[in-house]
């Protein structure tokens, strides 16, 4: 069996290790437009601050290691065209600029996403740089040597952490919005006051509530031009949001509005012959059961194990995913799963939802610190289906908790009883995410 793979990021990695691995005589090669593989683009604010200091240890595999494994590994190859009736994909080398068709059994399309390059006159200026892979990793280490004042535009994980990174080493650092609140896709306004207290704690300017609408080189100094005023800046960085790199496949397989490919829960396009994993796909989001696009290292990682599973033959079903993320944010962890209260109400989905603030474990034992905590559910079945967490203290696995509770369709009256352990230097006899569903039976009851 002959299998191709385009692209090989996080999703192509573990598809090829699982093919290989359940198939050990197939044909896979693989073709990758960028000269590395694997980078954990995620690590990228971690090593512009400092906290990581080899950056090859953002890298996870490597072609030699797919190769050894048995996998063909072409590097530096554009895949040009895709014809799924001849089962035929045309393919350049960019060293050379020579073209070659080949022919396939199998396809996987683990092609990534790509920045969205928002319509703002002057995006090509020289001074604004994207913020995606190991490239632009390197330009930004090296340009943030000399740039006194940064200007990162967009709010979401990546830009709040670019934020923090250049804030925490002495820049001038300022963040654009088009939104009133930072990080408001994920989080609600309880959660984003405390992160905007932070930045602003931290000398980070915000500016909220704006649009930028021109960028400009005047007197060496690059100048952004929102809806209300002007921005002098020393390098401007894009983190709007990403695209799913699709194109190939337009108008051959079915899509979301956006391009993300649609895939059943085995991986499989609506094309049977054509796989698709990571951020080029679509996700089956469990607390709405509809396909969402969350473009996640986390969903990219299983769904390409799932398509070196299924490959031959249907065997293992994907579960979905709650879309689970968090951030260190300063001093502070935080932490989300499934829905918001702002996302259910964009999707008209009727919710209710609490707050909770407590103490993790008794004010008698030498230190303690606050978690605030949210809660999402259905008020008509009172299933569980998102959740937000912050505190000093590390509550990140309590996100997982709660994830697997989506999961499980668990409702606020699991949450509530639920066994958890008890010791005073972990917690209280009622865990906090005991306590948070109690408070959600207590709401429910008035």
């Amino acid at each position: 069996m002959k299998i191709i793979v385009v692209g090989c990021t996080h999703a192509g990695t573990f598809a090829v290790k699982e093919t290989l691995k359940n198939n050990p005589q197939a044909e896979v090669t693989v073709y990758e437009k960028n000269d590395n593989i694997s980078f954990l683009s995620c690590g990228i604010a971690l090593y512009l601050d400092g906290k990581v200091k080899d950056p090859n240890g953002l890298f996870y595999s490597n072609p030699k290691e797919l190769s050894d494994l048995g996998a063909d590994i072409q590097m530096s190859h554009n895949v040009k065209s895709i014809d799924p009736d001849t089962k035929t994909i045309v393919v350049e080398n960019l060293t050379d600029g020579s073209t070659k068709t080949e022919n396939y059994d199998k396809l996987v399309m683990t092609t990534g996403s790509r920045p969205v390059l928002p319509p703002i006159e002057g995006s090509n200026n020289e001074h604004v740089y994207f913020c995606k892979n190991w490239h632009d990793a390197q330009i930004l280490f090296e340009k943030a040597k000399t740039a006194k004042r940064i200007t990162i535009v967009g709010g979401g994980y990546i830009g709040a952490e670019l934020v923090e990174a250049f804030s925490n080493h002495g820049h001038e650092t300022t963040l654009i919005d088009t939104n009133d609140r930072v990080m408001s896709k994920y989080f609600d306004q309880e959660f984003t006051d405390v992160i905007d207290a932070q930045y602003e704690e931290h000398g980070v300017h915000l500016e909220l509530n704006q649009r930028v609408n021109n960028f400009e080189t005047i007197d060496d100094e690059l100048v952004l031009t929102t809806n209300k005023k002007k921005i002098k800046t020393d390098i401007a960085i894009l983190c709007v949001g990403f695209k799913p790199n699709t194109e190939l496949l337009k108008n051959k397989v079915k899509m979301l509005d956006n391009g993300a490919l649609i895939t059943n829960e085995y991986m499989q396009t609506s094309n049977p012959d054509i796989f698709g994993a990571g951020d080029s796909v679509a996700v089956h989001y469990n607390p709405t059961n509809q396909n969402e696009y969350f473009p996640l290292a986390t969903n990219a990682v299983r769904q390409g194990i799932l398509v070196g599973k299924n490959i031959v033959n249907p065997t293992t079903k994907y579960m979905g995913t709650q879309s689970s993320s968090g951030l260190q944010l300063y001093d502070y962890s935080i932490v989300s799963t499934g829905m918001t209260v702002s996302m259910a109400h964009n999707k008209e989905i009727d919710v209710h939802s609490v707050v909770l603030k407590d103490n993790y474990r008794p004010e008698f034992m030498p230190t303690t610190e606050e978690v605030l905590m949210s809660l999402v559910y259905d008020p008509k079945n009172r299933q569980i289906l998102g959740a937000s967490l912050m505190s000093k203290y590390d509550i990140s696995q309590s996100a997982n908790t709660l994830s697997v509770c989506i999961q499980n369709k668990n409702t606020i009256d699991d949450l509530a009883m639920v066994d958890m352990l008890f010791q005073p230097n972990f917690d209280r006899p009622f865990n906090y995410l005991n306590l948070l569903g109690q408070a959600a039976q207590e709401k429910e009851a008035k």
